[in-house]
Protein backbone atom coordinates (compact mmCIF):
# COMPACT_ATOMS: atom_id res chain seq x y z
CA UNK A 1 0.00 0.00 0.00
CA UNK A 2 1.43 3.22 -1.00
CA UNK A 3 -0.09 5.31 1.47
CA UNK A 4 2.14 7.99 2.42
CA UNK A 5 2.94 8.51 6.23
CA UNK A 6 0.80 5.76 7.33
CA UNK A 7 3.70 4.25 9.58
CA UNK A 8 4.03 7.24 11.74
CA UNK A 9 0.49 6.94 12.68
CA UNK A 10 0.45 5.95 16.71
CA UNK A 11 -2.97 4.37 17.22
CA UNK A 12 -2.50 4.47 21.04
CA UNK A 13 -3.18 8.03 21.16
CA UNK A 14 -6.39 8.61 23.00
CA UNK A 15 -7.98 10.99 20.07
CA UNK A 16 -7.75 8.12 17.81
CA UNK A 17 -9.89 5.94 20.10
CA UNK A 18 -13.09 5.47 17.93
CA UNK A 19 -10.97 4.88 14.77
CA UNK A 20 -8.37 2.89 16.04
CA UNK A 21 -9.86 -0.88 15.52
CA UNK A 22 -11.11 0.60 12.10
CA UNK A 23 -7.89 2.33 11.26
CA UNK A 24 -5.43 -0.85 12.13
CA UNK A 25 -7.79 -3.17 9.90
CA UNK A 26 -7.96 -0.80 6.67
CA UNK A 27 -4.33 0.09 7.27
CA UNK A 28 -3.15 -3.75 7.28
CA UNK A 29 -4.89 -4.39 3.67
CA UNK A 30 -2.96 -3.57 0.60
CA UNK A 31 -5.40 -2.11 -1.30
CA UNK A 32 -6.67 -0.06 1.50
CA UNK A 33 -9.59 1.44 -0.82
CA UNK A 34 -10.97 -1.83 -1.69
CA UNK A 35 -11.36 -2.82 1.90
CA UNK A 36 -12.87 0.40 3.22
CA UNK A 37 -15.43 -0.21 0.03
CA UNK A 38 -16.12 -3.77 1.66
CA UNK A 39 -16.77 -2.23 5.19
CA UNK A 40 -18.78 0.43 3.68
CA UNK A 41 -21.00 -2.19 1.70
CA UNK A 42 -21.01 -4.14 4.52
CA UNK A 43 -22.61 -1.31 6.95
CA UNK A 44 -24.55 0.17 4.23
CA UNK A 45 -23.28 3.29 4.06
CA UNK A 46 -25.01 6.13 1.81
CA UNK A 47 -25.03 9.39 1.64
CA UNK A 48 -27.98 11.91 1.89
CA UNK A 49 -29.50 11.28 -1.30
CA UNK A 50 -29.39 7.39 -0.80
CA UNK A 51 -26.61 6.55 -2.91
CA UNK A 52 -24.03 4.08 -2.05
CA UNK A 53 -20.75 5.47 -0.26
CA UNK A 54 -17.53 4.50 -2.14
CA UNK A 55 -14.09 5.67 -1.93
CA UNK A 56 -12.55 6.67 -5.82
CA UNK A 57 -9.75 7.67 -7.25
CA UNK A 58 -8.74 11.74 -5.60
CA UNK A 59 -9.51 12.89 -9.75
CA UNK A 60 -12.55 11.13 -10.31
CA UNK A 61 -14.91 14.55 -9.29
CA UNK A 62 -12.84 16.25 -13.20
CA UNK A 63 -14.03 19.34 -13.23
CA UNK A 64 -16.82 19.51 -10.79
CA UNK A 65 -17.22 20.32 -7.53
CA UNK A 66 -16.03 17.93 -4.63
CA UNK A 67 -19.00 18.08 -2.74
CA UNK A 68 -21.48 17.94 -5.65
CA UNK A 69 -19.90 15.29 -6.76
CA UNK A 70 -20.25 13.12 -3.63
CA UNK A 71 -23.57 14.34 -3.16
CA UNK A 72 -24.54 13.03 -6.75
CA UNK A 73 -22.89 10.14 -6.76
CA UNK A 74 -22.05 9.04 -3.41
CA UNK A 75 -18.07 8.57 -4.65
CA UNK A 76 -15.62 9.98 -2.26
CA UNK A 77 -12.60 11.35 -4.70
CA UNK A 78 -9.30 9.92 -2.23
CA UNK A 79 -6.06 10.33 -2.41
CA UNK A 80 -3.10 8.16 -1.04
CA UNK A 81 -2.32 10.67 1.95
CA UNK A 82 -3.30 10.78 5.72
CA UNK A 83 -5.60 13.47 5.22
CA UNK A 84 -7.66 11.87 2.54
CA UNK A 85 -7.41 8.07 5.21
CA UNK A 86 -8.51 9.80 7.91
CA UNK A 87 -11.54 11.05 6.09
CA UNK A 88 -12.18 7.81 4.77
CA UNK A 89 -12.49 6.51 8.53
CA UNK A 90 -14.65 8.99 9.39
CA UNK A 91 -17.06 8.37 6.81
CA UNK A 92 -17.38 4.56 8.35
CA UNK A 93 -17.39 5.73 11.86
CA UNK A 94 -19.71 8.69 11.71
CA UNK A 95 -21.75 8.41 8.56
CA UNK A 96 -24.70 10.58 9.34
CA UNK A 97 -22.78 13.34 10.34
CA UNK A 98 -20.57 13.30 7.53
CA UNK A 99 -23.89 12.69 5.25
CA UNK A 100 -25.43 15.60 6.81
CA UNK A 101 -22.38 17.87 6.21
CA UNK A 102 -22.00 16.81 2.47
CA UNK A 103 -25.55 17.74 2.05
CA UNK A 104 -25.28 21.35 3.76
CA UNK A 105 -22.42 21.89 1.45
CA UNK A 106 -23.99 20.18 -1.99
CA UNK A 107 -27.12 22.27 -1.42
CA UNK A 108 -25.56 25.87 -0.70
CA UNK A 109 -22.93 25.01 -3.80
CA UNK A 110 -26.58 24.24 -6.13
CA UNK A 111 -28.27 27.23 -4.80
CA UNK A 112 -25.72 29.96 -4.71
CA UNK A 113 -22.92 28.23 -7.29
CA UNK A 114 -18.98 27.98 -6.58
CA UNK A 115 -18.14 31.86 -5.26
CA UNK A 116 -14.92 33.50 -4.24
CA UNK A 117 -16.26 33.15 -0.03
CA UNK A 118 -18.31 30.02 0.87
CA UNK A 119 -20.61 31.85 2.89
CA UNK A 120 -21.30 30.95 6.65
CA UNK A 121 -23.11 27.56 6.01
CA UNK A 122 -20.21 26.38 4.45
CA UNK A 123 -17.85 27.70 6.13
CA UNK A 124 -19.18 26.22 9.16
CA UNK A 125 -19.67 22.59 7.64
CA UNK A 126 -15.87 23.03 6.55
CA UNK A 127 -14.99 23.57 9.91
CA UNK A 128 -16.79 20.70 11.32
CA UNK A 129 -15.92 18.38 8.81
CA UNK A 130 -11.95 19.62 9.05
CA UNK A 131 -11.40 20.25 12.30
CA UNK A 132 -14.13 19.73 14.83
CA UNK A 133 -13.99 18.44 18.19
CA UNK A 134 -16.99 16.63 20.19
CA UNK A 135 -17.85 17.33 23.62
CA UNK A 136 -20.49 14.67 25.17
CA UNK A 137 -21.53 16.25 28.48
CA UNK A 138 -23.76 17.15 30.36
CA UNK A 139 -21.68 19.57 32.24
CA UNK A 140 -22.74 23.23 30.58
CA UNK A 141 -20.84 25.18 33.37
CA UNK A 142 -18.17 23.50 32.14
CA UNK A 143 -19.24 24.89 28.09
CA UNK A 144 -19.44 28.24 29.63
CA UNK A 145 -16.25 28.46 30.82
CA UNK A 146 -14.63 26.93 27.29
CA UNK A 147 -17.04 29.53 25.49
CA UNK A 148 -15.05 32.43 28.39
CA UNK A 149 -12.08 30.68 27.71
CA UNK A 150 -11.70 30.46 31.63
CA UNK A 151 -8.81 28.05 30.86
CA UNK A 152 -7.84 27.52 34.33
CA UNK A 153 -11.34 26.66 35.55
CA UNK A 154 -12.02 24.20 32.82
CA UNK A 155 -8.46 22.38 32.65
CA UNK A 156 -7.18 22.71 36.31
CA UNK A 157 -9.42 23.23 38.66
CA UNK A 158 -12.16 20.59 36.96
CA UNK A 159 -9.44 18.28 35.88
CA UNK A 160 -10.95 15.40 37.09
CA UNK A 161 -14.19 16.18 35.22
CA UNK A 162 -11.99 15.24 31.99
CA UNK A 163 -12.12 11.77 33.17
CA UNK A 164 -15.83 10.69 34.32
CA UNK A 165 -18.06 13.77 32.86
CA UNK A 166 -16.67 14.82 29.67
CA UNK A 167 -16.54 12.72 26.75
CA UNK A 168 -14.56 14.09 23.99
CA UNK A 169 -14.50 12.84 20.32
CA UNK A 170 -12.24 14.03 17.54
CA UNK A 171 -13.86 14.47 14.43
CA UNK A 172 -12.40 16.17 11.74
CA UNK A 173 -9.68 14.65 9.40
CA UNK A 174 -7.68 17.67 8.96
CA UNK A 175 -7.15 18.09 12.85
CA UNK A 176 -6.24 14.07 13.22
CA UNK A 177 -3.45 14.77 10.84
CA UNK A 178 -2.29 17.49 12.43
CA UNK A 179 -2.73 15.08 15.42
CA UNK A 180 0.10 13.00 14.09
CA UNK A 181 2.87 15.22 14.90
CA UNK A 182 1.55 17.16 17.68
CA UNK A 183 2.17 20.14 19.13
CA UNK A 184 0.82 22.85 21.58
CA UNK A 185 -1.25 25.32 19.44
CA UNK A 186 -3.37 22.74 17.64
CA UNK A 187 -6.47 24.31 18.25
CA UNK A 188 -10.01 22.53 17.27
CA UNK A 189 -13.51 24.15 16.85
CA UNK A 190 -15.78 22.66 19.32
CA UNK A 191 -19.32 21.38 19.53
CA UNK A 192 -21.02 20.40 22.24
CA UNK A 193 -24.27 17.50 22.50
CA UNK A 194 -25.69 17.43 25.94
CA UNK A 195 -25.40 13.49 26.10
CA UNK A 196 -23.51 11.37 28.94
CA UNK A 197 -19.93 10.99 27.81
CA UNK A 198 -20.75 6.88 28.11
CA UNK A 199 -23.21 7.67 25.10
CA UNK A 200 -22.46 5.23 22.09
CA UNK A 201 -20.55 6.81 18.93
CA UNK A 202 -23.91 5.72 17.20
CA UNK A 203 -26.26 7.42 19.23
CA UNK A 204 -23.88 10.82 18.69
CA UNK A 205 -23.37 10.67 15.49
CA UNK A 206 -27.38 10.49 15.10
CA UNK A 207 -28.03 13.08 17.53
CA UNK A 208 -25.59 15.79 16.11
CA UNK A 209 -26.63 14.78 12.63
CA UNK A 210 -29.77 16.06 13.14
CA UNK A 211 -29.12 19.58 15.17
CA UNK A 212 -26.61 20.00 11.66
CA UNK A 213 -29.39 21.86 10.23
CA UNK A 214 -30.56 25.97 9.53
CA UNK A 215 -28.79 28.45 9.61
CA UNK A 216 -25.30 27.17 11.00
CA UNK A 217 -22.80 29.90 11.54
CA UNK A 218 -18.97 29.42 12.41
CA UNK A 219 -19.87 31.58 15.93
CA UNK A 220 -21.71 28.16 16.99
CA UNK A 221 -18.03 26.67 17.40
CA UNK A 222 -15.98 27.12 20.44
CA UNK A 223 -12.09 27.34 19.77
CA UNK A 224 -10.32 24.35 22.17
CA UNK A 225 -6.41 24.08 22.29
CA UNK A 226 -7.20 20.20 22.27
CA UNK A 227 -3.64 19.34 23.53
CA UNK A 228 -4.83 20.81 26.93
CA UNK A 229 -7.01 18.11 27.47
CA UNK A 230 -6.36 15.94 30.55
CA UNK A 231 -4.83 12.19 29.73
CA UNK A 232 -4.44 13.84 25.98
CA UNK A 233 -0.57 14.77 26.25
CA UNK A 234 1.50 14.28 28.88
CA UNK A 235 3.31 17.79 28.46
CA UNK A 236 0.23 19.22 29.81
CA UNK A 237 0.53 17.76 33.52
CA UNK A 238 3.08 20.84 34.13
CA UNK A 239 1.72 22.82 35.89
CA UNK A 240 2.83 26.37 33.42
CA UNK A 241 1.83 24.41 30.53
CA UNK A 242 -1.85 26.37 30.70
CA UNK A 243 0.47 30.01 31.31
CA UNK A 244 0.74 30.54 27.59
CA UNK A 245 -1.48 32.98 26.85
CA UNK A 246 -0.58 32.54 23.13
CA UNK A 247 -2.42 29.21 23.03
CA UNK A 248 -4.91 29.45 25.53
CA UNK A 249 -5.94 32.98 25.22
CA UNK A 250 -8.26 35.16 27.47
CA UNK A 251 -11.50 35.44 26.02
CA UNK A 252 -10.98 39.42 24.78
CA UNK A 253 -7.94 38.55 22.79
CA UNK A 254 -8.54 38.64 19.20
CA UNK A 255 -8.00 35.30 17.99
CA UNK A 256 -5.67 34.83 14.75
CA UNK A 257 -5.83 32.41 12.15
CA UNK A 258 -2.40 32.00 11.60
CA UNK A 259 -2.05 30.91 15.60
CA UNK A 260 -0.90 27.75 14.73
CA UNK A 261 1.78 28.26 12.16
CA UNK A 262 3.29 31.03 14.76
CA UNK A 263 3.52 28.00 17.19
CA UNK A 264 4.36 25.29 15.16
Amino acid sequence: MDLAGIDTIDWSQPWLAPIAELGRRIAANGDWRAEWNNLSAERNVRNIHGHRMSLAAGDAAGDEQYEAYIARTGRVPTRDNLHDFFNALMLLRFPLIKAQLNLLQSTAIARDGVRPTRGSVRDAATLIDENAVILVTRRTDLIAALRAHQWSTLFERQRDAWRREIGVIALGHALLEKLVRPYKAVTAHGLHVLLTPDTSLTDVDAHLAARLVGELTPQCLMALPVLGIPGWWGPNEEPKFYGDDRVFRPANMRRQVTMEKQLK
